[in-house]
């Protein structure tokens, strides 16, 4: 058995390299082609040295061919490490891409630069996905410089495109490389969880965005009765569409939160001056709907609404799914990566981890759709996607110590 004890004070001692690392992960913007970047070539290739500086058995990097971006792939890395315990493998799986910063002056810094102030460390990427890498990676690096065993064999696996949709990820892998992935191994994504680190997330929530096309007349401002305001169409409508929220009230206390959410996001630009009336608006809305329903009965639903007020207005409205993933089988509370991660949490913190779902999409829904029982956790701020994203350094050290009792067999 390992001495955890010189394991978690090995891991103790990186707080000058969370930092290091956060530093360089930062500064290597990977943005996926659909979000004005060229891929996550910089980043992976970072983490290949890092890794093969822990002398792994078996590592390969998995080019998904995509001639949009460097190079005509987008490169995912696989890595393997041979415990006492050949089998199973505890894998981690996380993810290189980032999202855009946003509106950049809602920053207090350069999105791409880390600040560190006491245990807080901002950047787009520091939590999602950087925490993950780094945690998972430590964990690994603090047990081979304490001379400790590695009892379980342990994978880490840096998928790119999770942001806009895997295809280019874990998706192709699993298609084409699904043989590294076993019924029986241990699966843990850190891309979710809580404050506390006690939220062992196992069911997700369906995941669908609708485009809505609004077609007016447009006309000159000051001669309103020419035309048909598709900005207004577009108001009107997107207060209709509170209905789903009553058609679909069912409620699951395992989900957080309990209930479906449809909530409209993006607008498009329509005309670039004041003084002309829209003849046509586009508008998004990010609909999390709970497993008890089928996509199928939102997508008619919103439909049914757009009709009524295209009717109403003397409009046209489009109603198009641009993206849409359907709830996987959940990973059963007792499934033996649930197992492992509750008693890893006990022995870190003394707290009880729980079973859960959420409403936000992560890649386990892959691995839960090819009978793969995944599960995700971290201990997380929950700030991913916003204006000055940040981790705690405290957080990534216990994450760290969980995970080496997790490679320990602890």
């Amino acid at each position: 058995m390992s001495d955890l004890n010189k394991i978690f004070r090995q891991i103790d001692s990186y707080r000058e390299e969370i930092i290091n690392l956060q530093a360089a992960l930062t500064s290597k913007v990977a943005l996926a082609p659909d979000n004005g970047g060229s891929g996550e070539h910089d980043k992976v290739n970072y983490l290949k040295e890092r890794f093969e500086e822990l002398k792994p058995e078996f590592m390969e990097e998995i080019k998904a061919p995509d001639e949009r971006a460097r190079g005509g792939y987008r490169p995912n890395l696989v890595a393997r490490w041979y415990g006492r315990q050949e089998e199973p493998t505890i894998w981690v799986l996380t993810h290189s891409d980032i999202v855009p910063p946003g509106d950049i002056f809602l920053w207090k810094s350069d999105p791409y630069k880390i600040e560190v102030d006491g245990d807080r460390i901002t950047g787009r990427g520091v939590e999602d996905n950087q925490h993950g890498i780094i945690s998972s990676y430590l964990a690994l690096k603090a047990i081979k410089e304490s001379g400790q065993i590695l009892e379980n064999s342990v994978g880490l696996a840096i998928v790119a495109d999770e942001e806009t949709g895997s295809k280019f990820g874990l998706e192709y892998i699993l298609k084409n490389h699904g043989a590294f992935f076993k019924p029986h191994d241990i699966i843990v994504v850190p891309d979710g969880g809580n404050e506390e680190g006690t939220m062992i997330e196992v069911a997700e929530k369906s995941m669908l965005w609708l485009r809505f096309t609004v077609t007016g007349q447009q006309c000159h401002a000051s001669t309103p009765d020419k035309g048909k305001n598709s900005l207004y169409g577009a108001a009107r409508l997107i207060l209709a569409l509170d209905e789903l929220k009553e058609r679909f009230d069912f409620g699951d206390e395992l989900f957080n939160p309990p209930l479906s959410t449809f909530e409209p996001t993006k607008m498009e630009a329509n005309v670039p001056n004041v003084n002309t009336i829209p003849g046509r608006d586009v508008f998004y809305v990010d609909c999390r709907v709970l497993p008890q329903y089928r996509v199928d009965e939102v997508v008619s639903a919103s439909r049914e609404i757009a009709r009524k007020v295209a009717d109403e207005l003397d409009m046209s409205i489009q109603v198009e799914p641009v993206y849409r993933q359907d709830a996987a089988d959940p990973t059963p509370p007792d499934a033996p990566v649930v197992k492992a991660l509750k008693r890893a949490v006990k022995r870190v913190t003394g707290l009880d981890a729980t079973p859960m779902g959420i409403g936000g999409g992560t890649v386990a829904a892959f691995f839960r759709r090819v009978g793969l029982p995944a599960a995700v956790w971290s201990t997380t701020s929950d700030t991913a996607h916003q204006p000055n994203e940040y981790c705690l350094i405290r957080n990534i050290i216990t994450d760290a110590k969980v995970f080496s009792c997790l490679y320990s067999g602890e």
